[in-house]
C-alpha cells in the first residue's frame, strides 16, 4: 500500500473540518476563515489547496461519493443475487463510515445548493443516475417490469428521507440498525404479494 502524501494528509483534515464546520453553521453562511479555525490553519492554507470555497465544497463531496462508492463495492463483491445487491446498495448508504449526524447534514445541504451551482450540480446528476442504475439493474430481476420505477422511487425516497432526518438528528446515528431496517423495505418493496 503506498504511503499517503503530506498534501493528501492536509486535504483529508481540511475535508474533515469542513463537514464538521459546515454541520455547525450551514452551508450557505460558513466561511473559510470558520473552516481554517476548525482545522487549525488559515484561510490563505484552505485557498492553497483548494482554490476557493466553491473548490474545497466539490472537494469534500466528491470525498463523501468515495466513501460511498467504496462501501458499495465492498457490498457488491459479497452479493450473490439482486436481492443481496440491493441490500447492499442500501448497506453503503448506511454505512459506519460515511452515516453519521456531520455527514448526512453536509450531505443533504450540499444537494439543496446543488442547483445554483454548476458543480454540485453535475457531481448530484452523476449520483443519482448512477444510484438509479443500479437500482433499476437489480430490481429489473425482482420485480414485474411495470412495478420497476415505483420500486425503485419507493427505496430511493425511503434512503433519501432517513438521510434527511439523520441531518436534522440530536443525537449520534444508529447505522447497524439503519442497515436492519433499509433490508426490511426492501423484503417489503420486492414483496410481489405486496407490490402487486
Amino acid at each position: 500500500m503506498a504511503r499517503k502524501r503530506i498534501r493528501d494528509i492536509r486535504n483529508e483534515e481540511l475535508i474533515e473540518a469542513t463537514i464538521v464546520t459546515v454541520h455547525k453553521r450551514g452551508y450557505g453562511t460558513v466561511t473559510m476563515a470558520e473552516i481554517a479555525q476548525e482545522a487549525g490553519t488559515s484561510a490563505a492554507s484552505i485557498s492553497y489547496y483548494f482554490g476557493s470555497k466553491e473548490g474545497l465544497m466539490e472537494a469534500t463531496m466528491r470525498h463523501l461519493l468515495r466513501k460511498l462508492r467504496n462501501a458499495m463495492v465492498a457490498g457488491y463483491g459479497q452479493a450473490e443475487s439482486p436481492h443481496e445487491r440491493l441490500y447492499a446498495l442500501m448497506d453503503a448508504n448506511f454505512s459506519d463510515s460515511l452515516f453519521t449526524v456531520p455527514q448526512c447534514s453536509i450531505w443533504m445541504q450540499f444537494w439543496a445548493s446543488a442547483p445554483y451551482s454548476s458543480k454540485l450540480a453535475r457531481l448530484h446528476r452523476i449520483n443519482r443516475s448512477r444510484v438509479r442504475s443500479h437500482f433499476v439493474a437489480e430490481l429489473s430481476q425482482l420485480v414485474p417490469a411495470d412495478q420497476i420505477e415505483t420500486a425503485r422511487l419507493a427505496l430511493q425516497s425511503y434512503m433519501d428521507g432517513v438521510w434527511l432526518q439523520a441531518a436534522q438528528s440530536d443525537d449520534p446515528l444508529d447505522s447497524a440498525s439503519a442497515r436492519r431496517a433499509a433490508h426490511r423495505v426492501v423484503d417489503l418493496v420486492t414483496s410481489r404479494e405486496l407490490v402487486a
